[in-house]
């Protein structure tokens, strides 16, 4: 019997025949052949394609009144993946032959490694034979090796828990387009020909910066002035009664100087700071002046090599087997990232960052040490180099002491209301190791650290106070705000927030500058339109895991739980309604009449075939569905228009790529001919042709108006703006020759 090993992608496949001992051959007894995949090869139909054709325009043309959608309509159908053919037919081959399938793909929480192979397995007809699922923390030899012959049957790919996860979170987030599509015409009817894409955490993400930003610009400072104490090192006295007043002049002058009164003096300890997560990596690496997106595919290709762990985990900790691999190449990694190993005295497994649950860990160094960090820069670039080390260094706090330091208290002896604090360091432990918040301004230092503690006398003091302004939004700050509420993963968080601050994008929807966090012209229009919406509700991630979980289970109906998503959406669209016309109140912008709009994958598209979405209308002629066609195939097409003044005219060309205002878009353009060619369905001869060039205005018969009737006209050729001009009851115009037949 063979058993066929589906992998995720060729670097896993290459890291599963390191670790079997080929691209096929024997392991452990078993006969194996491993096919990989390239991430999703299959992914949902278009709408207008997953429902009957009768039902095709509702879903395929932008419009308020085709929403919400009803759902059941779906066929849920899936179709293959552009330019994944090749890769298709190499697993469909590779599998055919064999008895047992193997799922190997990534193993996550969110069950789309599952999802990528069962979709794979059931449109390649290949879930006629024995399934079985690999469970592995990474893809060290050692691990993969245990995970083939600890290999689980899977009953039934359709009743696979994490498929049916996986499956309900790609269906409702495949229904979230219903709201990027309201949200769009709500722009449009204001004059944007903008796409706003929303979903759950992209709407997340933008209101939590517009509401932190508003919150940022409305601040208004609130001095304060109010008496304390302060002794020789430094240290204040507060009386949390004391009053306070607007101006220094009205602080009353009514205390003296006093000796201090230690109360107590206690030491304590913090532990090393939580291992990373790729959001918590990634929002170091900005602050240095990496682009998420680098940080994402950088990461990527060191793990390939085993130089770091695993991305896209969900783990906070580590597994005591995860501990026990790693902390052999504690002093190599020490090396590389230039730490001393003399402050790694904590070899032990901590409580807190070592515990026996989790699947992949927590971001760490991988098993594969690099020689030095140059050598990682040459392999993996700038990049590469600062992720690495800060991760080693996160990791090897893990293996320093605690930070120790004595907590002194007094008081005022002659005001015992007035009371001190002082933090006095006494062993640096981890701090030595790995500070996370270095370098970072927006981070306070403890404002009660003293190296000296507790003086022995106070002096009075006036002391000026403000209400303190809200944090500017960066990544950083949007990263801890997002783990706070538990919306998305470390990875899903860092490859979203990638996604819509991307500059390249057409419509970004955040914009960093520097380190700071704003919010770019679409995302200010979204985040007008988001108040008192359920997708701009920050717990409906919350909800959607929590179904997640209760489908993996079987103890909800999926198709059930979407039924919710059509009241969803048609509350939020009278949301959004009445938030429209506060955006154009804010933006002044006024509200217009929106243009029909054709949509489809242009085949001839300059930068290869995509999805385009252009105006239905044109010079007064509405595209039929045969000339969309056409136009999408790359094809001319010739139709009759209307001119701003009335007048009819014959148009012929092809979708193009325009701009206007800086802006680029996907249009009709007109062919302008170099020659008089027609006019009102009549074709030129040669000697008409060669006369009209000439300038001579040429009376002629066979026009053809709009409702088909025939008609004479005087014509000539305006050579500049390359167009034939009609001369209607122009009684004073005469041909400068006479008219050629």
């Amino acid at each position: 019997m063979t058993v066929g090993i589906l992998m995720e992608k060729p670097s896993a496949a290459r890291n599963g025949s390191k670790a079997w001992g080929g691209t096929k051959g024997t392991f452990d007894g078993e006969q194996y052949v491993i096919a990989h995949a390239r991430g999703h090869l299959y992914e949902f139909a278009a709408p207008d394609k997953m429902v009957d054709p009768s039902l095709a325009g509702k879903y395929k043309n932008w419009d308020l009144t085709n929403l919400p959608w009803d759902l059941r309509d779906f066929s849920w159908a899936n179709e293959p993946i552009k330019d994944t053919a090749q890769v298709r037919n190499n697993v469909k081959q590779a599998l055919s032959g064999c008895e047992e399938i193997a799922i190997a793909t990534d193993w996550d929480e969110s069950g789309e490694g599952d999802a990528i192979a069962i979709n794979a397995l059931v449109e390649l007809g290949l879930t006629d034979k024995k399934i079985s699922r690999l469970h592995f923390t990474d893809e060290s030899e050692k691990s993969l090796q245990q995970a083939f012959k600890d290999r689980r049957p899977v009953q039934s790919v359709h009743e696979h828990p994490a498929f049916k996860k996986a499956r309900f979170r790609s269906m409702f987030d495949f229904a979230s387009m219903q709201w990027s599509r309201a949200a769009t015409i709500m722009a449009r009817q204001s004059g944007q020909d903008t796409v706003l894409r929303q979903g759950r955490l992209k709407s997340a993400m933008v209101k939590l910066v517009g509401d932190q930003l508003k919150a940022y610009n409305d601040y208004v400072k609130q001095p304060f002035f109010q008496n304390r104490f302060r002794d020789e090192n430094a240290v204040v006295y507060t009386n949390p009664d004391e009053p306070r007043f607007d101006r220094a002049n009205q602080v009353p002058q009514e205390y003296t100087a006093s000796p201090v009164v230690r109360d107590s003096v206690e030491m304590r300890r913090t532990a090393p700071p939580k291992l990373l997560d790729l959001a918590a990596l990634s929002s170091m690496l900005v602050n240095k002046g990496v682009k998420a997106q680098l940080t994402l595919k950088t990461y990527q290709a060191m793990y390939e090599q085993q130089v770091v762990s695993y991305p896209r985990t969900e783990d906070k900790t580590i597994t005591p087997q995860q501990h026990a691999e790693l902390a052999p190449l504690a002093d190599r990694i020490a090396a590389v990232a230039g730490v001393d190993t003399k402050h790694l005295t904590h070899r032990e497994p901590r409580k807190t960052h070592v515990k026996p649950v989790g699947a992949h860990g927590a971001n760490r160094p991988g098993p594969n040490v690099p020689s030095s960090l140059d050598d990682v820069e040459q392999r993996f670039g700038t990049a590469g180099r600062i992720i690495y080390q800060t991760l080693a260094k996160n990791y090897l706090a893990m293996l320093a002491a605690d930070y120790e330091y004595e907590q002194h208290k007094g008081h005022v002896e002659k005001y015992p209301d007035f009371k001190g604090l002082a933090n006095v360091p006494k062993k640096m432990g981890w701090k030595l190791v790995f500070d996370p918040d270095a370098g970072d301004e927006d981070t306070a230092s403890d404002e009660n650290e003293s190296a000296h503690g507790l003086g022995t006398g106070a002096e009075p003091y006036v002391h000026e106070g403000a209400n303190k302004r809200p944090e500017h939004p960066s990544m950083k700050w949007l990263m801890k705000q997002l783990e706070k509420r538990d919306v998305g993963t470390g990875a899903t968080r860092t490859s979203t927030y990638s996604e819509v601050t991307n500059a390249k994008a057409k419509n970004p929807l955040l914009v960093e500058k520097g380190k700071k966090l704003t919010l770019a012209s679409a995302g200010e229009m979204s985040w007008l339109l988001l108040p008192g919406t359920r997708i701009g509700d920050l717990s409906l991630t919350e909800q959607i895991y929590a179904d997640m979980r209760a489908v993996a289970e079987g103890s909800a109906d999926p198709d059930q739980l979407l039924t919710r998503v059509a009241d969803w959406v048609r509350e939020d669209i009278e949301v959004m309604t009445r938030n429209a016309d506060a955006m154009r109140a804010t933006l002044g912008l006024a509200k217009t009449e929106v243009s029909a709009r054709a949509e489809g994958v242009w085949a001839a598209a300059p930068d290869g075939a995509k999805k385009v979405s252009f105006k239905k209308v044109w010079a007064g002629h509405e595209f039929t569905d045969d000339e969309i066609g056409r136009l999408l195939a790359g094809e001319e097409i010739a139709f009759e228009a209307t001119s701003k003044a009335g007048k009819s005219f014959s148009a012929k060309g092809r979708l193009g790529v325009s701009e206007f205002k800086g802006r680029r878009y996907v249009g009709f353009q007109l062919e302008v001919p170099d020659r008089p060619e027609a006019w009102c369905k009549r074709s030129f001869s040669e000697d008409e042709k060669q006369a009209l060039e000439a300038g001579e205005i040429l009376e002629l018969d066979g026009f053809v108006s709009k409702n088909g009737k025939t008609f004479p006209a005087k014509v000539s050729w305006d050579a500049k703006a390359k167009r034939i001009v009609p001369h209607f009851d122009d009684k004073k115009s005469k041909p400068r020759a006479k008219a050629r037949v």
